[in-house]
């Protein structure tokens, strides 16, 4: 049996054209025999150089057979092999369209060992100037700096995977320059717009206290769609959060974990909400609180509440916003109500209370000016009589 060659023997040799080339051990086939990583330049000096760079970057690398595939094949079995496992179908399939429609067409038939930095940064540089070409031309060709960041997270998962599986000597998509992260557009109904809409929402019998429910918890979209009575504590005036509704690629409803651990938690209701509910339980004949209202067995579903959210609004003749945005509504009123955002934060199911504060900028900056002029105010008032 020949002897194994070890990770980094190599040859070099001048080619006919007068350029040098040569190649490197850096893995093994399952049957043992190498894989070899191929090198050229211009002169001998030039090579032994990219050599040398090269024995340095898959000293500690065994390469395997796979490393032969393309990143397409890779990335199609990392969907499957990896991601399926582990998170819920929706996020799934924005997995998929991501690599189905922005990176396997510029990198896809690029062997998975041979993607570079330099690779993903122009992948990321294309795809903030014409990524929404083929999807959404209605809407120019940019895609946001938030949804390059987010095919970023997935594709440097993926790569992070073929390092682990001995298909890549490092992962292409560390230390790569993102487009700066940009607040996101945030829409919420004033106290005079939320009056509006409350009073609109009045003449809606089916869909009243679903939108009520909503608009004094601020819960995310699924997770109010997948409550359930066994939920509900009408002596202690509490709603636990246990699960979310989300519709599948072929339209069928799924049960799921909330969004984040933190996701989980019960919440103490509003009185008035709870005496809605307690009322509302009285003449329940579905084990869903908000049922689907032509197929009660269900859940309503989260496109149908989308939906008439904007028939509401449409009515109301208020300004057109997304649904995550009555969660934004309910946070940004709760604030500047006086609620302390650690508090706000364990209602909203947020991780950290940091994220709270993060993300209501707009509101805790208006905060800390009215604690300044308090503080100046009566520090005012004792410098005074002194």
């Amino acid at each position: 049996m020949p002897r194994r060659r070890p990770n980094g023997d190599g040859m070099v040799r001048k080619r006919e054209d007068g350029r040098w080339e040569g190649r490197i051990v850096v893995g093994h086939k399952d049957n043992g025999a190498p894989i070899f990583r191929y090198l050229s330049a211009g002169s001998q000096r030039e090579l032994m150089d990219k050599l040398r760079d090269n024995k340095e970057e898959y000293r500690a690398v065994e390469l395997t057979e796979g490393s032969g595939m393309t990143l397409g094949e890779w990335l199609d079995r990392w969907l499957e092999e990896y991601a399926a496992p582990t998170v819920r179908e929706t996020t799934l399939s924005g997995y998929r369209r991501y690599i189905e429609k922005k990176i396997k067409p510029r990198l896809g038939d690029k062997r998975v060992g041979k993607v570079t930095a330099e690779d993903v940064q122009k992948l990321y540089r294309e795809l903030g100037k014409e990524g929404r070409e083929a999807d959404h031309p209605e809407y120019g060709h940019k895609l946001s700096t938030t949804t390059v960041r987010r095919i970023h997270g997935v594709f440097h998962e993926a790569m992070a995977a073929a390092v682990r599986e001995g298909l890549t000597a490092r992962n292409p998509a560390e230390g790569i320059t993102l487009p700066r992260k940009k607040p996101p557009m945030m829409n919420i109904l004033n106290r005079e717009q939320l009056e509006r809409f409350m009073e609109e929402i009045k003449k809606d019998k089916v869909w009243h206290d679903f939108f009520y429910t909503e608009l004094t918890t601020g819960l995310r979209r699924g997770e109010i769609c997948g409550l359930m009575w066994s939920d509900f504590d009408e002596k202690k005036g509490t709603l636990a959060v246990r699960r979310t509704v989300h519709t599948g690629e072929a339209g069928t409803l799924t049960m799921g974990e909330t969004k984040t651990g933190q996701g989980r938690r019960t919440i103490t209701l509003p009185p008035s909400t709870a005496r809605l509910l307690a009322e509302r339980k009285k003449h329940a004949f579905t084990q869903w609180i908000f049922p689907h209202p032509l197929h009660p067995e269900q859940p309503v579903r989260p496109g149908g509440a989308y939906s008439h959210l904007k028939t509401v609004l449409k009515r109301a003749g208020l300004p057109d916003i997304r649904f995550h945005d009555l969660r934004h509504t309910f946070a940004t009123h709760a604030l500047t109500s006086g609620v302390d955002a650690k508090t706000l934060s364990g209602i909203l199911g947020h991780t950290r209370a940091s994220f709270t504060l993060d993300t209501y900028t707009h509101v805790t900056g208006d905060m800390h000016r009215r604690a300044a002029e308090i503080v100046g105010g009566f520090m005012g008032d004792i410098m005074a009589k002194e």
